[in-house]
């Protein structure tokens, strides 16, 4: 499998806002990967308290065009690129597979929206 679904919800009692996309840093990676710009909405994603925002991430390159892969077993995701903590959410025991074709969506309020990149 080559993508992973990222799932926030509002559990506030406020509107939460998600800016732009979530930054995330696999194992010890020393940059982010970049947004698929393609998938940015055309508003800021606000969710209501009991609501879940999405995030898609492909992971690496199905046709084994990507280079430098290794194996991630961690993963930080900061929800936007200006967060100053990240929550750690787990993995598969064995990890994840990433290569340099690894791309980010920008935060969607469908899982449907989210899917598609």
């Amino acid at each position: 499998m080559n993508h992973l679904l990222l799932t926030v919800t509002n559990t506030g009692s406020k509107d939460c806002v998600l800016v732009d996309y979530p930054a995330l840093r696999f194992g010890a990676a020393q940059s982010v990967p970049p947004a698929v710009e393609e998938s940015k909405p055309q508003a800021v994603v606000t969710l209501a308290p009991g609501e879940s925002g999405y995030a898609s991430v492909l992971l690496f390159a199905a046709d084994g065009s990507g280079f430098a892969g290794y194996t991630a077993k961690t993963l930080d995701v900061y929800f936007n690129v200006k967060s100053p903590s990240a929550a750690r959410p787990s993995l598969p025991a064995k990890g994840v597979y990433v290569d340099s074709s690894i791309s980010v969506s920008y935060w969607q309020s469908d899982m449907g929206d989210a899917l598609a990149w």
